[in-house]
Parts: C-alpha cells; sequence; structure tokens
C-alpha cells in the first residue's frame, strides 16, 4: 500500500467516523424555551397559555423549535407511541417545586424530564381537565406533595405505560367537571 491509497483509506475512516453515535453524546441539548402566546400544544392543537399547570416541550433532531405539549401524561405519550419521532434531542417539564404560580409556571423553571421525579396518580388536575403527572426537580418535594395529596413518586424511565394512555381515566376527570388546574 502506497502513501496515497494509506491517505485515502484514513480520511474515509476519519468520515466514516463522524457516523457513530459519539457524536451525539457531544452533540449540545437544546436550550429550553419560554412559553409564549405562539405555543400551541402537539395534541390538542390549544394555546399552552389557556391552560393551567406544569408544561413539557420536546425537541426532535433537526428541528430548532419545540414540540409543546399542555400536559405532562402527554410529553410521555409522544415518547412512547410508535407514530411519533424517536430521535429527541431534549425533553423539559416544569418543576413544580420551583413554581410560585402553579397555574402558569414562571419562566426559567423548566428541567430536564429524565432527570425529574414525578407525582403520579395523585389527585393533581392538570390543564385539560384530567389527572396528570407532577414534575419536580427534588425527590422529598415530590414526597411531600404525594403525601398530602395522595400518588406515589416515580421517574421518567418508570412511569407505567397504562399510566399514561389510559383514556377513561382521562375521560372521567373532564365528566366530573373537576377544575382544570392546581391541587397544591
Amino acid at each position: 500500500m502506497n502513501l496515497r491509497h494509506f491517505a485515502v483509506a484514513a480520511l474515509i475512516a476519519i468520515a466514516l467516523s463522524g457516523c457513530s453515535g459519539e457524536d451525539k453524546a457531544l452533540a449540545v441539548a437544546p436550550v429550553a424555551q419560554e412559553v409564549t402566546f405562539d405555543a400551541v400544544g402537539h395534541y390538542c392543537g390549544m394555546n399552552l397559555v389557556e391552560h393551567a399547570g406544569p408544561k413539557g416541550q420536546i425537541f426532535v433532531n433537526g428541528r430548532d423549535k419545540p414540540v409543546w405539549f399542555t400536559t405532562i401524561k402527554q410529553v410521555f405519550a409522544y415518547t412512547i407511541l410508535p407514530d411519533e419521532p424517536k430521535g429527541i434531542a431534549a425533553i423539559y417539564v416544569h418543576d413544580m417545586g420551583r413554581a410560585t404560580n402553579w397555574d402558569q409556571p414562571e419562566d426559567g423553571s423548566w428541567i430536564d424530564a429524565r432527570k425529574a421525579f414525578y407525582v403520579i396518580e395523585s389527585q393533581f388536575i392538570g390543564g385539560m381537565g384530567a389527572e396528570d403527572a407532577l414534575p419536580f426537580g427534588e425527590e422529598a418535594k415530590a414526597q411531600e406533595f404525594a403525601k398530602k395529596h395522595g400518588g406515589r413518586v416515580a421517574v421518567f424511565a418508570d412511569i407505567p405505560e397504562n399510566y399514561v394512555l389510559n383514556h377513561e381515566d382521562a375521560a372521567q376527570g373532564i365528566a366530573a367537571g373537576q377544575p382544570p388546574a392546581g391541587a397544591h
């Protein structure tokens, strides 16, 4: 093998190494965006500012704007449903442990959804009028909420699929005319 062949082989190897998953680990996650009047829920098609409670956003690879969600269960559904994109760059939810306004959590209260602690199966009614998961950045605050309002604490990877996709519970919450926000 002469020097020319060696150089070509080395360049091909370098180019192909860029196709490995290592670049994804080095990529910087997009920064969480703040809810604006233009933010529309992916599943409901409604403005997020018109709904109380914690919200979520998912950045899909190749898109510079997030996909918005009016409830936390919708965030989980997006990651579970087979027809939704799987190239997810980042997922953010409101940290309700830092929020002072539970109807419209403040700017800057976003946390990495995969690192959050969620109170599920509680008395909290989300922005779409049904029981919803409640995200916290600190496990102690999630445990405190669960102790006061029922439910249990789980991490992102342990949220049961049947909890997220249980349409019967959602329908019962809306039919019961429960208030749209905050059992805090």
